[in-house]
């Protein structure tokens, strides 16, 4: 399919990019394993894994059980979403570009010889190696890069700054256990507030926040989670509600990078 992009990963960076490349008129295929964790999970399209379907701002994906049917979809000018963790389904597909958005910080199996295009968000990747293209997703000066020879800047493991508010805005699990949500995305906290309890047998664990805030991302209840695994995500302007629903800045910057990276490489490839 000539105008068909797959994106491997529908988080809500993700979703940022795969929102502009739908926008922009291309058909879109979103590759998802069977049990995402986005935080952000009101603006990740990778809870349609969950629910059949996921609305982002005012686009809509839908879950398809297989390959006939996500083409069928695409034909008809639907977002759609396929479980593939492996993307077998790319060397059938042929599309024209593939975009890893898993942001694993490291690559997890994609190459250039999946598509005619291939770019990746984030470390991991090689561009000019292992993909075409590569998409800095460090927030600062060079956030939304493109890069056509190297690579994006090492995850350094801090979160970026918001409102004066760096690592203690993201929380992680305090044990192995079931997460079990007592807050929920939009609700505002203060510090010490206990948002969820980690279940491990009779052990009931809480996760508490450091800062006052709005919470702004939380892992699904009844989510599997290991010792440090990131469950929430506080953002501290309590009058950033509507954030809780929209795509973030960071994301609709990295989409504007992907999108000129498909542009100047497809671009370059029928010149």
């Amino acid at each position: 399919m000539k105008d068909l992009i797959i994106v491997r990963g529908g988080g809500d960076i993700a979703t940022g990019t795969i929102y502009k490349l739908y926008k922009c008129g291309f058909k879109v295929l979103i590759l998802e394993i069977p049990n995402p964790s986005a935080i952000r999970r009101n603006v990740a399209f990778s809870e349609a894994v969950y629910q059949g379907s996921q609305t982002v701002e005012d686009v809509t994906c839908v879950l398809s059980g297989n390959i006939d049917e996500a083409m069928n979809l695409l034909n008809t000018g639907k977002l759609v979403m396929l479980v593939d963790p492996k993307g077998d389904c790319i060397e059938q597909l042929k599309p024209m570009a593939v975009v890893d958005a898993i942001l694993a910080k490291e690559n997890l199996g994609t190459h250039k010889g999946m598509a005619g295009i291939t770019v990746a968000l984030g470390p991991g990747f090689e561009a000019g190696r292992d993909v075409d293209a590569v998409i800095e997703t460090m927030r600062g000066h060079s956030l939304g890069r493109v890069i056509y020879q190297g690579m994006a800047i090492k995850n350094t493991g801090v979160p970026g700054m918001i409102g004066g508010f760096a690592k203690e805005r993201v929380i992680h699990s305090p044990a192995e256990g079931i997460l079990k949500n007592v807050k929920h995305i939009t609700d505002v906290v203060k510090s010490g507030d206990v948002i969820a309890v980690i279940e491990n047998g009779e052990e009931r664990i809480p996760v508490k926040t450091e800062i006052d805030g709005i919470l702004r991302g939380l892992i699904r209840d009844g989510y599997p989670v290991t010792k440090g695994f990131k469950i929430a995500d506080v953002d501290p302007r309590l009058q950033e509600y509507d954030n809780c629903f929209t795509i973030s800045d960071k994301a609709r910057c990295i989409a504007g990078g992907a999108l000129e990276a498909i542009m100047y490489l497809g671009g370059r490839t029928e010149k």
